[in-house]
This record gives C-alpha cells, sequence and structure tokens, in this order.
C-alpha cells in the first residue's frame, strides 16, 4: 500500500506560480524587501489581523531575533515540551532556559508553575502555543507584569488562531510564526515575527538585515534573515487557499475525533470554544494499560503498515546533551511533561487527506 506520511505541503497552482516567476525574472529583484515580499507582509497582517508583521526566511530566527531585539539577558522561563528550536533561540543569545511543567490537558506551559522559577536573574517567559492550542495568556500577562517579564510567544503552530475574534498574536510582547513547509500555511521555508508599534518594526528589519539604516549606517549588530521574492510570491498563491485548507482539516479531525471517541486508553484533543482552531494536528495520548498497547508499540504498528505518526514531541528538549544537566531539567521538576512525551502520537493530519486514508490510519488504531 502507499505510503500515509505524518503530514504533507500546502501548494500553490504551478501555473499561477509560474507567473509570478515570470515577473520576477523579468524585474531581476530576487530579495532584499522586493515587491512581493512587501505585499505578502501586508497581506498577512490583514489576514491575521496584526498590526505589524516582518517576514523572516525560516521560523527559528524571529524568536533569535525576538530576543535581540527585547533586550533579553539572564533566565527565560520556557516549556521543555516543544521543537528544538525554542529552547535553541535562548542558547544561542547566551540565556538560560528554565523548564517548567505542561498543563496535561492542553500541553502548553502550566501558569501553576511559573512563579515559583522566577529567580532575580528571570527576564523574560516564552511560551509554546503547542498544537495551535491558545496558552493561558491571560494568567502569564498577569504573572508577567507582577514581576515586570517581557513574554514571548512561540506561535509556530498557531497561525491564524484566533480567541473570539481576536488574533492569538497580538499577545505578549512579541509572537513568531514558522512558514516551514509542514505547517497549515507555508512559504517553503520561512516565518514571521509580529510585533505591536512601528518603532519595534522597524528595529526588527534593521535587525534581520546587518543592521542596515542606509547605504552605509549600520545601527545594530544584525544578521541576514531576510525572506526572498520567490518564497514570498508563493507565500501570496498560498494565502489564497489557505482556509479551504484548514476547513479540510477540520473535517479530518472531526471523522478522528467521532472513530476514537470510545476507545478505551486513547485521549485526544478537542475545540474550545470561541477558539478559532486551524487543526495543525492531531495529537493522540496512548495509555498503554487501558489501551492493552504501548504508545511505541502502537508506533511501530502504524509504521508497519506504511501508516507514519510521528511522536511529537519526544524526547523532551530537556533530555537533550545540551540541556539535560540543568536544574530545571530534572524529569521530577517535569512529570506530565515527561509522561505526555512518552504517550504521544501525532497522526497524519494535512488537507490533502482523504477519507479512504483516514480510515486507514483509523483501522491501524481502533481493534
Amino acid at each position: 500500500m502507499d505510503k500515509i506520511t505524518v503530514t504533507s505541503p500546502l501548494l500553490p497552482d504551478l501555473g499561477e506560480f509560474d507567473e509570478l516567476l515570470k515577473d520576477i525574472w523579468s524585474k531581476k529583484w530576487i530579495t532584499n524587501n522586493g515587491t512581493y515580499h512587501q505585499q505578502l507582509e501586508k497581506a498577512l497582517c490583514d489576514y491575521l489581523k496584526v498590526p505589524y508583521l516582518s517576514l523572516f526566511t525560516n521560523g527559528t530566527l524571529p524568536l533569535i531575533t525576538a530576543l535581540q531585539a527585547l533586550r533579553i539577558t539572564g533566565e527565560v522561563i520556557t516549556t521543555p515540551y516543544s521543537f528544538v528550536a525554542t529552547t535553541h533561540s535562548l542558547w544561542w543569545n547566551g540565556i538560560k532556559p528554565v523548564f517548567v511543567d505542561i498543563n496535561p490537558v492542553t500541553c502548553n506551559m502550566d501558569p501553576d508553575k511559573i512563579e515559583a522559577a522566577i529567580t532575580p536573574k528571570t527576564t523574560a517567559i516564552m511560551p509554546v502555543h503547542c498544537y495551535g492550542m491558545p496558552c493561558d495568556v491571560e494568567r502569564i500577562e498577569a504573572i508577567a507584569d507582577k514581576y515586570g517579564l517581557k513574554v514571548i510567544y512561540d506561535a509556530a503552530h498557531a497561525f491564524g488562531v484566533e480567541i473570539n475574534g481576536k488574533s492569538i498574536l497580538e499577545n505578549g510582547d512579541m509572537s513568531t510564526l514558522s512558514f516551514h513547509a509542514t505547517k497549515v500555511y507555508n512559504t517553503l521555508e520561512g516565518g514571521a515575527l509580529i510585533v505591536n508599534d512601528d518603532k519595534t518594526k522597524k528595529r526588527i528589519d534593521y535587525l534581520k538585515n546587518f543592521g542596515f539604516a542606509g547605504e552605509t549606517e549600520i545601527v545594530a549588530p544584525g544578521i541576514n534573515a531576510k525572506m526572498d521574492e520567490v518564497r514570498a510570491a508563493y507565500g501570496l498563491l498560498n494565502l489564497k487557499q489557505v482556509d479551504e485548507a484548514i476547513a479540510a482539516r477540520k473535517v479530518v479531525a472531526e471523522c478522528y475525533r467521532d472513530s476514537l471517541k470510545d476507545v478505551k486508553g486513547i485521549r485526544f484533543m478537542n475545540d474550545i470554544s470561541g477558539v478559532r482552531h486551524n487543526y495543525s494536528y492531531f495529537p493522540i495520548f496512548i495509555n498503554a494499560e487501558e489501551y492493552g498497547m504501548t504508545r511505541d508499540e502502537l508506533y511501530f504498528k502504524m509504521k508497519d503498515a506504511n501508516v507514519l505518526g510521528r511522536r511529537y514531541f519526544y524526547p523532551l528538549i530537556s533530555t537533550f546533551s545540551t540541556y539535560r544537566s540543568l536544574e530545571s531539567a530534572n524529569p521530577s521538576n517535569l512529570p506530565i511533561a515527561t509522561r505526555l512525551a512518552e504517550e504521544v502520537i501525532c497522526l497524519p493530519m494535512y488537507s490533502s487527506l482523504s477519507m479512504e486514508q483516514v480510515n486507514r490510519v483509523l483501522f491501524e488504531i481502533v481493534k
């Protein structure tokens, strides 16, 4: 049987893309804030309902740049249950990550654990909207305000997510997005940094372009993190079809939920009232004693049937060699994250997934 992959990229119409490529070729302006770059920044601001957005060449550099722009130092409280880029961005800035445990339902940073982790060296909190599920933004904001901390949200999974009609990206001091090929919305590789005012947007734009403020003026030790015209054009086309893609993902999620709701030993996430979800992932969590099979046994059973899930996020960031010696990385400090990392499988989820393929996935899970 054909392989069912865990994800598949949303691709624009090749004919439309070819027309835009011809235009780029004719203009011979392929990077450095070209026409399509400018158009995509504006279009994304409108779609995402945010005031200012700066495009990047990938989703990791916005994290690194946000920390630079806010002049974060010392210690930052973050989650071990994420992709490694979250914590790597701290390490690259010479910042010590301090891990706190997660909420067992949302997989997001547990606000009840934050205050105990704050020290005189703490300067910021970096939560993740895991699987696109919104963090408890109100409680995190209250804690940050109480202690004078900055908040940078890693919203790599949260493209288009809203709470009561308001973009989740407006929370905190900054939010970052990833437009990697595996995401709901992609520009092949790419990302963005969302900020709340024009002055900060200008500083970010300097930092992502070597610090240039003019032909001969360098105002900061920046890096090269710009998005090129080819990917910006690709992104403009994908933006036209992302709503349709999210709607198709919702159908898949609803089918999974309906079929798995009575399977003993399997837990999954449900939609939250008032939240516009993007269905970026569909994680299930295996209770081996109730299900009769461990997560890894199911994972490899699926793999043998050419159904590829992903143990996402496993292993925890805190177990990697760079971070495991940190006091906060001790598994006794992270019991929920440790357990969920051993239980999770993300099922195949993408807009082009057929019902026949969905049923093949479910056949391997439902006994």
